[in-house]
């Protein structure tokens, strides 16, 4: 075992031990206030975060001088453990999220405009559909919503590009997940020409604009572009071809798309370099080992959420929890 390793053991450790705490806190007959219960609950989160040698907030993050060329597929920057350290990772993360979930629903229902947004984009055979039913195992289906994006239908071709988007945005106090989203009607006509370009660029500017009402009307944006290598994508395209029950999955135009894979990424280079802002970064995972990229998408949302500083909402203003107890007791 190499140090690292047992650095991270360590710090696995301590986080379960802390989430064992918070339990025992949440129980019927705790005493425990609202601000104990949610100073276990950040402790628990601290402790998990400390993982990570630089948290992915900063590693993975978009910035000046920064090339898709660079991103290395089966590279795991910032984790210095191995799969069963970053799967053990997960599931204590997942727990995690589930938990602050609950916290966020409950805000949203109490009036607060505080929400999420996930946007994974990636080439074909990246993982974005895995990576949801990992993330998410523990959480409550009623608070997430996921929606994938195809081509635009007949009715949405015939409405801005952003409509169809903004009829999946997520309510207060919910978490929404865009399998591709309004950033496919900017690199699908860069890559073929189905538009002139006097057309998609100005898309640009309004993506940032859309983002930025967004961000300041409460809702958190985490973006997400999963790097696989063509490689690894390969190995996944024959693995459905072998699979009778992973044919479904497999589409022609897959294979135009790799035929073409030089071409989108130039055309991410460009949308990360026009997009990824202060409010709206982008993030560029390596996601040939899946359990990398589950990971990070974990701590990205985990850390989203903690980051709002939410509290317990109380009673509303006409219950009087005397006169409560008494129609219970009587």
């Amino acid at each position: 075992m190499t140090d690292a390793t047992r650095r991270i053991d360590k710090a696995l450790d301590k986080a379960e031990q802390a989430l064992e705490r918070l339990d025992a806190i949440h129980g019927a007959d705790s005493a425990a206030s609202a601000d104990e219960r949610l100073g276990q609950a950040a402790e628990s989160s601290e402790l998990l975060s400390s993982v990570w040698a630089t948290p992915p907030s900063e590693r993975l993050k978009f910035g000046d001088g920064w090339r898709l060329a660079d991103a290395i597929g089966g590279a795991t920057p910032g984790f210095h453990g191995d799969k069963a350290d970053g799967e053990r990772f997960i599931r204590i993360s997942a727990d995690q999220i589930a938990r602050y979930q609950r916290l966020l629903y409950a805000n949203g229902l109490k009036g607060a405009r505080n929400r999420v947004l996930i946007i994974l984009q990636g080439m074909d055979a990246s993982g974005k559909g895995s990576l949801v039913k990992h993330v998410f195992r523990q959480g409550n289906p009623m608070g997430i919503h996921y929606h994938g994006f195809g081509a635009p239908s007949e009715e949405e071709r015939a409405h801005d590009f952003l409509w169809r988007v903004e009829r999946e945005l997520p309510r207060p106090g919910w978490i929404a997940v865009f399998d591709r989203s309004h950033y496919e009607d900017v690199v699908m006509p860069h890559v073929w020409g189905t538009l002139p370009e006097e057309e998609w660029r100005p898309r640009y500017g309004r993506i940032v604009d859309f983002e930025r009402d967004l961000a300041q009307d409460g809702c958190a944006i985490i973006k997400i572009f999963l790097a696989v290598s063509p490689e690894e994508q390969l190995r996944h395209f024959l693995g459905r071809l072998d699979d009778p029950t992973k044919h479904w999955k497999f589409a022609m135009s897959d294979l135009d798309a790799r035929d073409r894979w030089d071409d989108y990424m130039t055309a991410w280079q460009e949308v990360f370099e026009c997009t990824s802002t202060d409010f709206a970064p982008w993030h560029v995972v390596p996601a040939d080992n899946r359990w990398y990229s589950r990971a990070v998408v974990s701590e990205l949302l985990r850390d989203a959420i903690v980051g709002m500083n939410l509290a317990w909402p109380g009673f509303d203003a006409d219950v009087d929890l005397g006169e409560v107890r008494r129609r219970l007791e009587a």
